[in-house]
């Protein structure tokens, strides 16, 4: 099968498309390459007779013509996003440019492809948008959301994300395109951009830095290996009934603060020589708007396709210290860019 993949050069769109050549299939990657992307994220990619990179910006809506008449995918899996909340307070409009516009211009350039296709290879076609439990808002101390849920989103990336999911089920009830949508939850693993939790305490602990946790560190986030949601991702692709949502989930909430806490005993045992890595856990200003809880009942994808998530947190959370301490030279390019780490998302004055 062809599976056209946009953003796949960054976090989770490289884990897609690297599970997906493993399994056969033949990858179109669509990706700008902005900051959070690298073409390492995908290695050996030369040498891949089945893997293509098209370096196009998925709001041009001439180049994704180009890409589709050439490439001639049986299957879209849209990943391309600004997914950073941080950055979506401090800077809104790339977030509406990038997740709504991009997201409107792939429908358009899909369905026009679609719409143009045989009888037989029409009938096959999916376009498989990948969201986010964030367009839900956030949740108290108990319950989980579920594919009913109403959407409530808090943050511009949040909003961004849950207008681009309206409009892949607008396309879908309006001009019959036939689309299925994914929300997850919060993914760790390899390759992941040290802007977010995980990655950024891993970094900062092995250089001596402080360990930033927003607020009491007591907002709770529901962890999902990205190899794991990968393997669904593409079941859902390929399998998925057409026009439902599925949620995501890795069943492995947790409190940002225990999360930071694990990362600093799993370095204790790996790098004993910066020991005891929690000594440098600072407490800074909260995220404006900050969710407090986010949790996903996965039931559903378990029930119809069989997936379950099989990577445990403290499993994940050792084989992801392990990855960073054995691909320095991946990070510290990213460091060599210009990357430092540094705090966002505090907010500004507007324009």
């Amino acid at each position: 099968m062809k599976i056209l993949v946009t953003g796949g050069c960054g976090f989770i769109g490289s884990a897609v498309v690297r599970r997906a050549l493993a399994l056969g299939h033949d990858v179109v990657n669509v990706d700008k390459l902005t900051y959070a992307a690298s073409t390492t994220n995908i290695p050996d990619a030369d040498d891949i007779p089945a893997y293509a990179l098209e370096v196009v910006d998925i709001c041009d809506r001439a180049a994704l013509d180009r890409v589709f008449a050439e490439h001639r995918p049986e299957v879209v899996m849209h990943l391309a996003a600004e997914s950073h909340v941080d950055r979506s307070i401090d800077g809104p409009g790339d977030f509406i440019e990038t997740n709504v516009t991009g997201t409107f211009t792939m429908l358009e350039a899909a369905r026009a492809f679609w719409t143009g296709l045989d009888a037989a290879p029409k009938s096959a076609f999916r376009f498989h948008h990948i969201s986010t439990d964030e367009v839900y808002g956030t949740l108290g101390e108990t319950g989980k959301f579920t594919e009913t849920t109403p959407y409530d989103p808090n943050s511009p990336y949040s909003a961004s994300k849950a207008a681009s999911d309206h409009l892949v089920r607008a396309w879908g009830e309006t001009y019959g395109l036939p689309v299925v949508v994914t929300n997850c939850s919060n993914n760790y693993g390899p390759f992941h951009f040290p802007e977010k939790l995980i990655p950024l305490i891993i970094l900062n602990a092995l250089t001596g830095k402080p360990l930033p946790v927003y607020g009491k560190g007591e907002n709770v986030r529901d962890w999902l290996y990205v190899e794991d949601h990968a393997e669904a991702l593409i079941l859902v692709a390929t399998t998925g009934r057409l026009g439902e949502t599925y949620n995501i989930g890795g069943d492995a909430e947790a409190q940002n603060i225990e999360i930071v806490r694990k990362i600093c005993a799993i370095l204790d045992d790996r790098r004993p020589e910066g020991a005891p890595h929690a000594d440098l856990i600072t407490f800074v200003a909260d995220r404006p708007g900050h969710d407090f809880r986010y949790a996903i009942d996965a039931s559903k994808i378990k029930a119809e396709l069989g997936w379950p998530p099989s990577v445990a947190l403290d499993e994940g959370l050792a084989k992801t210290v392990d990855w960073y301490l054995t691909h320095e030279n991946w990070w510290r390019a990213i460091q060599q860019r210009g990357y430092q780490q540094s705090r966002l998302g505090l907010g500004k004055d507007a324009d």
